[in-house]
Order: C-alpha cells, then structure tokens, then sequence
C-alpha cells in the first residue's frame, strides 16, 4: 500500500519511510504542499499523514481546502495540541492524529487501524452479493462475478450511492462517457438485464421513469 507523508522534517520522513518498509507500506514523502498537490494530480494513495506545519502553508487549511473531498483517509501529525483545529479536521472527515514527538509503532499501530476500518466501510454486502468500492470487485458468495468495464461502472455507482436512486441520466452519461457513442433509455435498459442476468439476484430495483436503486438490508 502506498502513504503519501507530507512532512518537512527529512529525518522523519526517512525514519518514517524505512519502519513503513518493513510493514508492506510505501512512504512517498513529499516536503510541501506544492509538491504534495502536484502528486495528488495524478496519484491516488491509500492514506495521507500529514504535518500541520509545512513551510509553505498549514496542514489544516490545506485538508479543508483540498484534501477534505477526496475520500482519502488523513492522519495529522501536529507539534501542538490545537484540540479547535483538530476537533474541526476531525468532524470533517479526518481520521486521527498524533501529537509531535510521537513513537513510530503507535503510528504505525494508528494506520493499520484506519486502514482496516477503510477497507471494511468500502467493501458492502447486500444480501449475497458484496462489492468491493476499492478493487472495484463483484462477488456472489464469494465467487467473482464477471461483468465488463462498463457494467462494473453502472453496479459501482449504484453500490456508492447505496439506498439512493441514481438516475437514468447519471447512468447514461456513464456509458456515454465510456463508449463516445450515443445512448438512449433502451442501451441502458439492455444494460441492466445483461447484470441482472450474471448476478441472478434481485438486490437492483427499478424506478420506473427514474432510474435504479439497491437497498442495503441493514
């Protein structure tokens, strides 16, 4: 798994990127933000440690201006105990934080956690059908269920919009962007039966005239 770290301190960041190392993770530090938006253009990683203190602007203002909509998980590392700061971060979507000096295995300790719980939100059972958010992976107790690029598409968006109607035009534009060929509400209909038919299951309802749903039995 790959943790970007966007820490200034060269010594943290190299203690921080080898015990990482030996626990299966990847450290891609970045020293500013500058240089960590440049990254986040055209890479995704599994989670985010960031200092608060960066020398070219603060750590809190940059996951509320940036980072907060992102869907990827954030753990703060702070000299100081800000708890206005850090209780707002935290209602926003961040998930922990650590105050400077900290010990190496509670961080680490602290990721594993965050990202076991991540895993666990991003993966979502219906009846016996679960979808894997992540891996974008559809499964039929537990035996994959092969469905085309865009069919994985159109279940990802009705399992990310789980107990919500996803509109036929959400999901036209979907295959339109997928294909650059014209769509009509027949090429999703037809759409919809291929899936229904490969996963024989009834969890996607239909909305006449709207669009389509799957209701988590919880």
């Amino acid at each position: 798994m790959n943790i970007l770290l966007i820490e200034d301190n060269l010594t943290i960041a190299k203690g921080l990127a080898y015990t990482f190392s030996q626990n299966n993770y990847q450290i891609i530090a970045k020293t500013n933000i500058k240089e960590a938006k440049n990254y986040l253009k055209n890479n995704l990683p599994n989670l985010i440690i960031l200092d608060v203190m960066l020398p070219d602007g603060n750590g809190f203002a940059f996951f509320q201006d940036y980072l907060q909509n992102k869907n990827i998980p954030v753990i703060f590392l702070t000299a100081r105990d800000d708890e206005d700061e850090i209780a707002s971060s935290l209602m926003n979507g961040a998930e922990d934080y650590l105050i400077k000096p900290f010990r190496v295995k509670e961080l680490l300790a602290r990721v594993n956690k965050v990202l076991n719980r991540v895993e666990a939100k991003n993966i979502i059972k219906v009846k016996d059908i679960t979808f894997d958010l992540n891996k974008m992976i559809l499964k039929k107790n537990a035996q994959i269920i092969n469905l085309t690029s865009i069919e994985l598409k159109l279940i990802y968006a009705l399992f990310l919009n789980i107990n919500k109607v996803v509109r036929r035009g959400t999901l036209i534009d979907i295959i339109f962007d997928a294909t650059g060929n014209y769509v009509d509400d027949h090429t999703l209909t037809v759409y919809f039966k291929r899936i229904r038919e490969k996963i024989a299951s009834d969890i996607i309802v239909t909305i006449k005239g709207v669009g389509y749903r799957i209701d988590n039995e919880k």
